[in-house]
This record gives structure tokens, sequence and C-alpha cells, in this order.
């Protein structure tokens, strides 16, 4: 019995097709595949957040609302840091460059931008303050000293500590080249 979702060895042959994410340059897109110690993490916050929820109906159904509305306000919170966790990284378009950290996000337009390069480096492992020989790659914006080099990723943040190193270089070469093709205007 044929099922109505794509198949491995079902034709890509429909008219209907729409056009693929890498097409559209507008749209805000990370270079590289989130790593496995992000989507680990990501994924216990997650876990415990289903625990939490599970609490909630618990003291619902025992206790008074505003306990467990409170209970349900924590797990919110946690599915929210694990989200945003997940979208931790470097994210590319036309109109710039954007760097996500937990709390804050930097958007710089291609402009602004005076060199994205790969350096050997001490670089924070996991972001802890712990330091370890790696490679960084840094952004110079115009205007600014040398010694102002921001870190985007590093080759033992959570996205690529533990995976072949192959993957950094790939990642750093995407953004290098983003910066490059919308840099010269």
């Amino acid at each position: 019995m044929p099922l109505p979702f794509l198949t491995a060895d079902r034709a890509f042959d429909t008219a209907d097709d729409a056009a693929l994410p890498y097409d559209d340059r507008d749209r805000w897109r990370r270079p590289y595949r989130p790593g496995p110690w992000r989507v680990g993490a990501a994924a216990l916050l997650l876990l415990l957040a289903a625990f939490v929820l599970f609490a909630a109906v618990i003291i619902a159904a025992t206790a008074t609302l505003s306990s467990a509305g409170t209970v349900f306000a924590i797990a919110l919170v946690v599915v929210a840091g694990a989200l945003r966790l997940l979208r931790m990284g470097v994210w590319v378009s036309a109109r710039g460059l954007r760097h996500v950290t937990f709390l804050t996000t930097r958007t710089t337009s291609w402009e602004q931008i005076a060199s994205v390069r790969t350096a050997q480096q001490p670089v924070r492992w996991l972001g802890l303050p712990r330091t370890v020989q790696g490679q960084a790659l840094l952004l110079v914006r115009q205007g600014r000293s040398a010694g102002a080099q921001q870190p985007l990723l590093t080759s033992h943040n959570a996205d690529f500590l533990h995976r072949d190193p192959a993957a950094f270089d790939r990642a750093a070469d995407s953004v290098e080249v983003w910066a490059e093709e919308y840099g010269r205007h």
C-alpha cells in the first residue's frame, strides 16, 4: 500500500515543488547544524520541562490553582530556555550576520564588517571559563581596533566539540564566503 508522504524511493518530479530554503538569500539561516552537545542539553531541558508540566497537572488536581500556575510558569521558562539554547549560534542572510547568544542577539550589517577570519588561539571550552587551544572565527567591525575582535564560533563550543574538525572548517568557510560575497558592495 503506497503511503501519501514522500519516501526515499519516490521521485521528486512534481511541478508544485517550492523553492529550496537556500534559494531565498534574505532569509536568516545557520550555515551549519547544531552540535550534539547543544541538542543533548536542549533535549534534557525539554525532558525536565515534561516532568515539571506533569507535576503542574498533579498540583492542579490536588492543590490550589495558583501553585499549579507557578509550576506551569516554571515549565514554560525551561521550555523557552531549551528553545533559546537551540537557536544560539551564527546566522547569515543578505542583510548581515547575526550572532545569537543565550541572552542577547547582535545583528551586524555586511557594510559594518571589516573582516571575518579564522585564527588559532585559546578558546573557551563549552563557554566555560576554562580555555584550551583551538580555532575561532573572529568578526572585526569597521572602525574598531584589531583587539576588539569578537569570536563568533570556536572549535570547542557546543556545536563543534567532539565533532569532525572539518565541520568547524566548513562552517567557518561558509560564513567567510557570505562575508566576502556581501561585504564587497
